[in-house]
């Protein structure tokens, strides 16, 4: 069933390392708050486009060091309070990649910064209490969809 509305469209990257694990992010200023990194896709980007871009800006990673395996989606989910910016919520890309990178090259330190702190864990380490309550039940069915996990 469709919600009425406007949804920005927007990308997701799960990075995976040879371990497994994946890669999570910590909002910059907002402590506790896991997630992947994301963003909006641009006017005349295609969705992949707009992750190559998207995990460039955000942790610094070069597409050259990912490969992408799946994706899925869109997941909706609307904004708690009301709309941001002209939006009611987003309607989420997610793609899972293969990261053949150095563990110890994502960045933060980069020109608009998003992020505090990253950590790589097993799926089934990841906490739904570290989102806010809008993306909760997008991410444990993401979990289950791309990464055959059942989050609690």
């Amino acid at each position: 069933m469709s919600t009425p509305g406007k949804f920005r469209l927007n990308v997701a990257g799960i990075l995976m390392d040879a371990h497994g694990r994946v890669l999570i992010c910590e909002r910059l200023g907002n402590a506790g708050a896991w997630q992947f990194p994301q963003g909006g896709v641009d006017d005349g980007e295609t969705l992949e486009q707009a992750l190559f871009r998207e995990l460039q800006e955000e942790i610094g990673v070069d597409k050259t060091s990912y490969r992408v395996s799946a994706h899925k989606g869109p997941y909706r989910y609307a904004y708690d309070g009301g709309p941001i910016r002209g939006f009611d919520g987003k309607d989420q890309y997610f793609f899972l990649a293969t990261y053949s990178g150095p563990e110890d090259a994502i960045r933060l330190d980069l020109p608009h910064p998003e992020f505090q702190a990253y950590q790589w864990i097993s799926p089934s380490e990841f906490k739904v209490a570290w989102l806010p309550n809008m993306k909760k039940a997008m991410y444990k069915q993401v979990f289950e969809d791309l990464l055959d996990t059942t989050l609690a």
